[in-house]
């Protein structure tokens, strides 16, 4: 069994500005010895390789009282994550500082501790710096084949954001050119120094992440924890047949993105583009010609259909979409890309159709879908 820790700021913290200077420099002693202590447990645990099961939690879902959101597992490791995460979507026309804190804010509030960060993400850089202890916090990297670059960037994405360190460092999709061994020597270095405590990956393949898993435990390496994946009504091949066994073999898990597939699930271009839509900027050319082809209109007569399942169960179609997403075993947090206040209060009321989602459900949408994806096991709830 993958061992993996999660640790927070408890214990940790270094005292407020103006308080004795002498406190503060026995403070910040105890801080540098308090995180070597960490990292050398950290690492004993990962060459041990097990713990017995009464230490690990096979994705067992706990309600938050207040707020009904659940928690589970990243993948098998040990860091509980709320399944439904926050991602800030970048548009070109609102005010980026002001949208994230409000987002930030309507999030936290509605149980999501998984804030998925990114450059753009930098407006809400207060609101992660006084709720750190409390929140898990996720960013990416884009590997261009130099170590050095590599990590410097991390470091200055930390400054810029005003933390010592994430929790899940997400490496983008490798070079063809980039040898595994090399990409997984960087990855356990990032965490050996205390930028991350893991690390994750992002579009890979189920073969790719495999091989980092064998580089990992040839070398006494770190191995991924989760992938990032695109997963929706109408993207379902490498979730429900790859990764599960991954899951099972490894303990990957999946954080999955754009539930609501750049929005068409929404259900907004069912008679063509609107104008305020994402699909009318031309950066989304691509997502228009989408939109507009025969496979898009085959789709908005399917998405027809599945509103009526939203309706017999009394919630919105982006509400079924997400909670359909999380239906899935494997699946331990769907991020949400909310570009407004009143679109991440309808998607966290997701939360409150999970138990609406049982097997006959799941049935109906397959039927309507008529796409399920061919597996050795059945992967549903």
């Amino acid at each position: 069994m993958q061992v993996s820790f999660a640790c927070t700021d408890h214990g940790l913290k270094v005292p407020r500005n103006g308080e004795h200077s002498k406190q503060n420099a026995t403070s910040l002693n105890t801080t540098s010895q308090a995180r070597t202590r960490f990292r050398t447990v950290a690492l004993i645990a990962r060459s041990l390789g097990s713990l017995t099961h009464r230490y690990h939690h096979n994705l067992k879902e706990s309600t938050a009282k207040l707020t009904g959101m659940k928690y589970r597992n990243l993948g098998k490791s040990g860091l509980r994550v709320s399944c439904l995460g926050l991602v800030h979507e970048w548009k070109p026309f609102f005010c980026l500082c002001q949208v994230a804190e409000q987002l930030m804010t309507i999030a936290y509030e509605g149980g999501v501790n998984l804030f998925d960060t990114a450059e753009v993400y930098s407006g809400g850089k207060t609101l992660l710096k006084s709720l750190r202890s409390s929140l898990v916090i996720t960013t990416k990297l884009y590997w261009g084949g130099n170590f050095s670059l590599l990590t410097s960037g991390l470091k200055g994405s930390l400054q810029r954001m005003q933390l010592e360190y994430v929790d899940v460092v997400f490496a983008n999709r490798p070079d063809s050119n980039t040898p595994m061994e090399e990409i997984v020597r960087a990855m356990t270095h990032v965490i050996n120094q205390g930028m991350a405590m893991y690390w994750g990956t992002s579009r890979w393949s189920a073969m790719e992440i495999m091989e980092a898993y064998s580089v990992a435990r040839q070398f006494n390496l770190i191995p991924p924890v989760c992938e990032q994946a695109e997963y929706h009504f109408f993207q379902r091949e490498k979730v429900e047949t790859q990764l599960p066994e991954l899951y099972h073999k490894i303990g990957v898990g999946v954080v999955s993105w754009s539930p609501l597939a750049c929005g068409i699930i929404t259900g907004k271009y069912e008679n063509g583009i609107p104008e305020s839509s994402r699909a009318s900027l031309k950066p989304y050319q691509w997502l228009r010609e989408k939109v507009m082809s025969e496979d898009g209109r085959k789709q908005q007569a399917k998405l027809k259909e599945l509103t009526h399942i939203a309706e017999k169960l009394g919630c919105t179609l982006p509400q079924l979409a997400i909670a359909w997403c999380l239906r899935n075993e494997g699946v331990s947090s769907v991020l949400l890309g909310s570009s407004n206040p009143s679109q991440l209060t309808e998607n966290l009321g997701a939360i409150q159709v999970i138990p609406k989602m049982t097997a006959g459900i799941a049935s109906e949408v397959d039927h309507i879908l008529g796409n399920r994806p061919h597996s050795k096991r059945d992967y549903h709830h």
